[in-house]
């Protein structure tokens, strides 16, 4: 006790002088310099993203004529021709759609399955719990290149190369390890009292998953559906290779696009616009739970 007494205040004392860390970035990016250093650095970020908007609202011929920085001195070049072209365009029409179809079930079942076998890992006792987490944390380390030919052998001798459902499949299996393992230590800092507590009031697993651990999670459920929608929707690896003309998505199309620059830009630079703002509509729309989710989840 002699030893410890003296401890405890000075560690208090010295704690309290000192301003946290956090207390300190607070106060360094609301200086004013910081504001504006930041304010520079959005606008160089949003300065291709301008010019790719500017560019597919121009014509061809205003395009070729100058830089689309012309069209801010002549707003009348600007149109939705091109927009009307892309949607009658049936080839770029469908390879929207197929992203759709791509991305939109895969995070489903990406995030489904993976708070599934989360809260399994995190809370239930099984035989060789521990040692299949392992191999799941193990197959983070895997590139996604090594497992292209053989699955796509795989795939060949079952009828799903080349479908939509192929890449589906592909894109969830590489996508599981990544989403346990975050998942699983999101659901591990639930306390378990809580738990212990909805068991004693009579609560089955199914209820207890459904009813209290998937509202907590909500945040690393968010974050993990951002993260694998905006792969999948700009993934180009695994489509290019297992998608055929009539299931490519849009990212497909656009490099198909991209051989013919100079006489298909009305087309490829619309499509390149949505192509773009569908992940960013995403991301804000789940903002407010990214950084929570992933920092909860990545240390316990």
């Amino acid at each position: 006790m002699s030893r410890r007494t003296p401890l405890g205040p000075a560690r208090t004392t010295s704690a309290a002088a000192g301003p946290r860390p956090a207390g300190r970035l607070a106060r360094l990016l609301s200086s004013t310099a910081v504001q504006a250093l930041l304010i520079v650095v959005a606008l160089a970020w949003l300065t291709p993203l301008a010019g790719l908007l500017f560019a597919s609202l121009r014509s061809d011929r205003d395009n070729a004529s100058g830089g689309w920085w012309t069209a801010l001195a002549h707003p009348s070049q600007l149109s939705l021709d091109n927009y009307t072209a892309l949607l009658k365009d049936s080839g770029m029409a469908a390879a929207f759609g197929n992203t759709v179809l791509i991305s939109v079930p895969t995070t489903v079942l990406v995030v489904g399955i993976a708070a599934l076998a989360g809260y399994a890992f995190a809370w239930l006792e099984f035989p060789g719990r521990d040692g299949v987490f392992l191999v799941v944390v193990g197959l983070l380390v895997v590139p996604v290149q090594i497992g292209l030919l053989p699955v796509a052998k795989l795939f060949g001798a079952v009828g799903l190369f080349g479908s939509i459902g192929g890449v589906v499949l592909f894109h969830v299996a590489y996508g599981l390890p990544f989403a346990v393992f975050l998942l699983r230590n999101y659901f591990a800092e639930i306390p378990r009292e809580m738990l212990e507590a909805a068991r004693m009031d009579g609560g089955s697993e199914w209820r207890i998953f459904f009813r209290l651990v998937l509202p907590l999670g909500r945040p690393a459920l968010a974050s993990l559906a951002i993260f694998q929608f905006l792969w999948v929707w700009n993934d180009m690896l695994v489509a290019l290779l297992f998608a055929d003309s009539g299931s490519q998505p849009l990212t497909v199309a656009l490099q198909s696009q991209m051989r013919q620059f100079g006489s298909n830009i009305g087309v490829l630079a619309p499509g390149a616009f949505l192509s773009l703002v569908v992940p960013l509509v995403v991301f804000f729309a789940f903002q407010r739970h990214f950084v929570q989710g992933v920092m909860a989840g990545s240390v316990k």
